[in-house]
């Protein structure tokens, strides 16, 4: 199994930036697929990106003008980076792992991070 925490979250004002961290401090996940997917109140989780092994990505519709996913094996990490935040973007954020999906199905994924919460104030 692989324990995913995350890291990076909290309050920020509309167009600045903010930076999520996955990692695991028990095993590498350098051979897994990661990726992000978020959830505002009562509304369904979301797809945000997701990046390879060889950091290969891919991401969901209209976030790839603003967010990036990549990886630091080295740091045994996976970063979201977001940039001109909206209140929009105001969810949950939370990074998954498989070791053969990099779908954008929530339900291919085998291992979930905590979730951290992302507050965009306008």
């Amino acid at each position: 199994q692989v324990q995913l925490v995350q890291s990076g979250g909290g309050l920020v004002q509309a167009g600045n930036s903010l930076r999520l961290a996955c990692t695991s401090s028990a095993q590498t996940i350098a051979p897994y697929n990661i990726a992000w997917f978020r959830q505002a109140p009562e509304k369904e989780r979301e797809f945000v990106g997701s990046i390879t092994p060889t950091s290969s990505t891919i991401y969901g519709a209209s976030m790839k003008d603003r967010f990036a996913i990549s990886r630091d094996d080295a740091e045994n990490a996976v970063y979201l980076q977001m940039n001109s935040l909206e209140p929009g973007d105001t969810a949950v954020y939370y990074c998954a792992a498989d070791l053969t999906s990099y779908s954008s199905r929530s339900g291919l994924y085998d291992y979930w991070g905590q979730g951290t919460q992302v507050t965009v104030a306008s």
